[in-house]
């Protein structure tokens, strides 16, 4: 097996998620990662309303969150 660290986790999580999110603030819908993120938002939501134990605002961070997540590391 090769003993190199994958190229993906080089940078620190935090610093470039807060550099993205700050970019999807700035250029709004013309920023590439804001239009997967809403849907990933609008995908938890809807997911959260049809399960009975979780809030559909509890849904929409997190379907963000996970959208997010994978553009930042693919």
């Amino acid at each position: 097996m090769d003993n190199k660290e994958p190229q993906h986790q080089d940078h620190d999580l935090v610093s470039d998620a807060s550099a993205e999110i700050k970019g999807m603030a700035k250029q709004g819908l013309n920023h590439p990662s804001t239009k997967p993120v809403l849907t990933g938002a609008a995908v938890g939501a809807i997911a959260a309303g049809i399960l009975p134990v979780v809030t559909w605002p509890l849904g929409l961070v997190a379907g963000a969150g996970f959208m997010l997540y994978k553009r930042l590391r693919p």
